[in-house]
C-alpha cells in the first residue's frame, strides 16, 4: 500500500488557548479513502474550506504562527504504520544548562500498528542527555572548588574519567626537570618527550612532545638526525613518532634502578653516536643526536661522558663538568660518578667523589633513606639481574672471556680495518683470523734454519690474541676472528695523545706470581701496525724493536712518572688494567741450550716448547711455512686406540682406567704415507693441531727429540752466516753494556 505521512503540532505550554493552526501546516488524521476515491480528496476538501467560509464573512488577518519546536509523523508502509517526532529547535544547546528542564517528554511517542509504546530515538538522547548532566553535577560536588590561584605541582593529576581508564601519570619529578641541555658535539641531552596519552596529567604549558621537541630544535637551527633512547620501557612513546618524520629511532633499553649502564650497551650506545656524527661531517647541513633517558641527566650524562672519554677529553673529571656545564647540575647519583672513574683507572682528586645536590624537582618522595636521589624506575622488565660489575672470588684461567662485547656492524669493521692495516685483500665475510700460525718443526723443515737467519723464543702455554689500538679503546681478537673491547692506555712516546689503528701480535698468559698470587700478563712479540701505517713489509728484527719502542716504553714511562712522589694524585692507575703487558723476549740460535734448561724451568707460567722466527722475515698472514714450532716430545702426543668400521668410519679410543672409552668427534689425521686401514686396530700416537682441530698422527720424521734438536742447533750455528752475526750481535751487546756500567757509576758519583 501507498506510505500514509500525517503532520501533528505539538500543544505549546505558553498559550492557553491556542489559534487554530495555519491551514498550510495543519495535522490530519485521516482514515484510510475507500478504494474509488482519490487518495487526497479529504484534505484537497478541508483545504477549500476556510476559502469558501472567507468569501462569506469580513476579511481578517492571518493568526500568527505558532513556533514550530516539533514535527511528529506517521508512516504507512505496506501494513505496517510508524510514528516518529523531530526537535527543531535548532537553538538547543548540546550540553544542557544545571537548571534546563526536560521538555516536551509527554510529545515525543512512537505508535505501532499493535498500540505498544516504544522510546523514541530523541526521547532516548534526551533521557541520556539528562543523566549526563546529573552525573556532571554530583562529580563537581564530589571534586570540590579549587582556587584559580593554584600553582600545578610536580604530582598534578587531573580528575580521571571513568569511562578512559587509569590515566597514564609523567614520570615523578618530569613536568618540572628541564626538556634539554645545550648540544655537546652535536648531541643534545633531554629528558623522555611524552606522546599525547599523557596529556590527561600534563598541562598544557607543560607538555613536551616528539614534535614539540623537534620544533623547539628547529627553531635553534639544530636538526635531529638520530634519537638514542635508554629508558628501560616502550609506554612513553612509539618509536614510529620519529620513524615518521624522517628520524633513525635507536632503543638501548639501560636500567634505572639499583644499576648503571652495563659495559656492552655503553659501546653500542658509543658506536652509533661515532658513526652518525662521522657521516655528518660529510654533510653540508649536519644533523644532530638527541639522547635521553627518563629525565636526561644520569643514564644521559653517563653515555655522553663515555663519549667524551673515548673521541675527546683525556680525563673523568674534566668530561663529567663538561654535561655538567651544559645539562646543569649534570650526573647527580654517586654511583655513577664512582663507576665512570672505576672503568677509567681514575682516581678522582683528593680520593673523594663529588656530586652535585640533588635538583629542586626531584621531589622529596623521590629520595632514599640517605637523602640521596633515588634512580629512575622505569623498568618494564622486573626479572632482570643487577647489571653492576660484582668482583668475583674464582682462579682465573686461560679459558676466561675477557672484554666486553661489541655491537655485530662495530665487528664487521673493525674486521675490515686489519685486512686493511695488514694489506690483505678484502673478501666477502672477514671471517677467518689472518693472524700468523706457524708449523710443526719436523726433519724436512729443519733445514730451514740453516738456510735463514733464525732467533728463538719459548713457546708458551697460553691463549693467542691479537690487539687492535683504536681511539675509542683496545680490542683482543681471539682465533675465532671476533673482538672484545678492554679499557687500556698506549701514549705515544712523545706522550702527546694515544695510539690510534694500531695491530700487535701476541698471547695471554697467567703468571703465578709469589705473594701475589695468580695475574695475567699479554706477551706482546709482533707489531704489524703503528698508527694506520703497515709494517708488515719490515723485516722482524725492526718490527720487533718498534713494538718496544714505540709502544712498550711508553706505557712504562708514563706509569713510573704518575706514580713517582711528583704526582700525588696519578690520573691514570695503569694497576687496575685487566692484565699487564711487555714485549716477549727473543734470543740468539746459539742461546738454545740455555733457554731451554734453564729459563724455561724458571718461568713462572707454563711453556711447552720453543718457537722459531726467521730475523728478516716479514709478517706472514694466516700459515707460515717459515715459522716453527717444536713442543716437548711428552707434551706434544697421546696415545690413541685406532679402529674403522665397516663403512670406513673412524673411532677413536682413550684408555682409561684400563676401558676403552670413545673419544665422541674426534678424528685422526694420517700422512701421505700411512694408509688408515694398515693401523686399524692398534695404538696410534697423534698430536692436536689447533688450526686444523683435529689429532695428527705422528710419524717417524716428526719425533725431533731435544737431543736431537740442540745437536742440530750446535751445527748450525757454526755455519759462517750465524758466526758472523752472532759475533756482531754479542759485541754490540757488551757495548751496550759497558755504557750501562758507566752511566750506573756516574749517577752514584753525582749522588756523592
Amino acid at each position: 500500500s501507498s506510505p500514509t505521512v500525517a503532520w501533528r503540532l505539538p500543544p505549546n505550554p505558553n498559550q492557553a488557548d491556542p489559534p487554530p493552526p495555519h491551514p498550510a501546516l495543519a495535522t490530519a488524521r485521516s482514515p484510510p479513502s475507500p478504494p474509488a476515491a482519490p487518495a487526497g480528496a479529504a484534505s484537497r476538501a478541508r483545504l477549500a474550506a476556510p476559502h469558501r467560509e472567507r468569501k462569506q464573512s469580513a476579511p481578517r488577518p492571518p493568526p500568527p504562527l505558532p513556533l514550530l519546536r516539533e514535527v511528529s509523523f506517521r508512516v504507512s508502509l505496506r501494513g505496517v504504520e510508524m510514528a516518529f517526532s523531530m526537535d527543531l529547535n535548532l537553538n538547543a544547546s548540546p550540553v544542557p544548562d544545571e537548571d534546563e528542564q526536560q521538555p516536551y517528554e509527554d510529545a515525543a511517542e512512537v505508535e505501532y500498528a499493535q498500540e505498544e509504546h516504544v522510546e523514541s530515538a530523541v526521547a532516548t538522547m534526551r533521557r541520556e542527555r539528562e543523566e549526563r548532566r546529573r552525573r556532571l553535577k554530583r562529580e563537581h560536588q564530589d571534586e570540590g572548588s579549587r582556587p584559580h590561584s593554584q600553582q600545578i605541582r610536580n604530582d598534578y593529576v587531573p580528575h580521571q574519567n571513568k569511562r578512559h581508564g587509569r590515566i597514564k601519570e609523567a614520570p615523578q619529578g618530569w613536568l618540572d626537570c628541564p626538556a634539554f641541555g645545550e648540544p655537546i658535539d652535536k648531541i643534545i641531552p633531554s629528558k623522555v618527550p611524552l606522546d599525547e596519552t599523557f596529556n590527561e596529567s600534563v598541562p598544557p604549558g607543560k607538555r613536551y612532545s616528539s614534535k614539540q621537541l623537534v620544533t623547539k630544535q628547529r627553531k635553534a637551527g639544530r636538526e635531529i638526525g638520530l634519537v638514542i633512547d635508554l629508558t628501560n620501557t616502550t609506554r612513553y612513546y612509539s618509536p614510529a613518532e620519529w620513524i615518521k618524520q624522517g628520524t633513525k629511532h635507536v632503543k638501548i633499553p639501560c636500567r634505572g634502578r639499583d644499576a648503571v649502564p652495563d659495559n656492552e650497551s655503553v659501546n653500542m650506545f658509543v658506536y652509533e653516536a661515532m658513526m652518525f656524527l662521522d657521516r655528518q661531517k660529510q654533510s653540508k647541513n649536519p644533523k644532530y643526536i638527541l639522547v635521553h633517558c627518563t629525565h636526561g641527566h644520569n643514564r644521559t650524562g653517563f653515555m655522553i661522558i663515555h663519549y667524551l672519554m673515548r673521541t675527546h677529553v683525556s680525563c673523568v673529571a674534566e668530561a663529567i663538568n663538561i654535561f655538567a656545564q651544559r645539562r646543569p647540575p649534570g650526573i647527580y647519583k654517586r654511583d655513577y660518578i664512582e663507576a665512570l672513574y672505576s672503568f677509567y683507572h681514575e682516581v678522582p682528586e683528593n680520593m673523594m667523589v663529588t656530586c652535585p645536590s640533588t635538583p629542586e624537582w626531584k621531589r622529596h618522595g623521590d629520595l632514599d633513606l640517605n637523602g640521596e636521589a633515588k634512580q629512575d624506575d622505569d623498568d618494564d622488565n622486573g626479572d632482570l639481574a643487577p647489571t653492576h660489575n660484582v668482583a668475583e672470588d674464582k682462579v682465573i684461567t686461560n679459558d676466561d672471556v675477557l672484554g666486553d662485547a661489541v655491537p655485530h656492524d662495530q665487528q664487521e669493521a673493525l674486521r675490515v680495518v686489519c685486512y686493511r692495516l695488514l694489506e690483505m685483500p678484502l673478501v666477502r665475510g672477514h671471517t677467518q683470523f689472518p693472524g700468523s700460525h706457524p708449523v710443526s718443526l719436523n726433519s724436512e723443515n729443519l733445514q730451514l734454519l740453516r738456510q735463514r737467519y733464525y732467533y728463538a723464543t719459548w713457546k708458551a702455554d697460553g691463549t693467542r690474541y691479537m690487539m687492535l689500538i683504536m681511539r675509542d679503546g683496545c680490542f683482543l681478537i681471539d682465533r675465532n676472528f671476533c673482538f672484545r673491547r678492554i679499557q687500556m692506555r698506549f701514549p705515544h712516546k712523545s706522550f702527546e695523545g694515544l695510539h690510534d689503528m694500531t695491530l700487535i701480535d701476541g698471547e695471554m698468559i697467567i703468571d703465578n706470581v709469589p705473594d701475589s698470587g695468580l695475574k695475567r700478563r699479554y706477551l706482546a712479540y709482533d707489531l704489524m701496525a703503528l698508527d694506520s701505517a703497515s709494517k708488515t713489509k719490515l723485516p722482524f728484527s725492526d718490527r720487533w724493536k718498534a713494538l718496544e719502542e714505540e709502544i712498550i716504553k711508553p706505557r712504562f714511562r708514563e706509569k713510573m712518572n704518575f706514580e713517582s712522589g711528583s704526582k700525588s694524585n696519578p690520573l691514570y692507575k695503569y694497576d687496575m688494567e685487566l692484565f699487564s703487558v711487555r714485549r716477549k723476549d727473543f734470543w740468539l740460535l746459539s742461546t738454545v741450550t740455555k733457554l731451554l734448561r734453564d729459563f724455561i724451568p724458571k718461568l713462572s707460567h707454563d711453556a711447552d716448547g720453543l718457537i722459531f722466527q726467521g730475523w728478516d722475515d716479514p709478517y706472514v698472514t694466516r700459515t707460515h711455512e717459515g715459522l716453527l714450532k717444536w713442543k716437548y716430545p711428552e707434551m706434544n702426543s697421546v696415545d690413541f686406540l685406532f679402529e674403522l668400521t665397516n663403512d670406513n668410519r673412524q673411532l677413536v679410543f682413550l684408555y682409561e682406567r684400563g676401558k676403552k672409552k670413545l673419544m665422541d668427534g674426534a678424528r685422526i689425521a694420517f700422512p701421505e704415507e700411512i694408509d688408515p686401514p694398515s693401523v686399524a686396530g692398534r695404538i696410534v700416537e697423534c698430536s692436536w693441531n689447533k688450526e686444523e682441530q683435529c689429532w695428527v698422527m705422528r710419524s717417524i720424521t716428526d719425533n725431533i727429540t731435544e737431543e736431537k734438536l740442540l745437536e742440530e742447533i750446535y751445527e748450525i750455528c757454526r755455519l759462517p752466516m750465524y758466526a758472523e752475526r752472532i759475533a756482531q750481535q754479542q759485541a754490540k751487546m757488551a757495548q751496550l753494556a759497558k755504557m750501562a756500567q758507566q752511566a750506573k757509576m756516574a749517577h752514584q758519583r753525582r749522588k756523592l
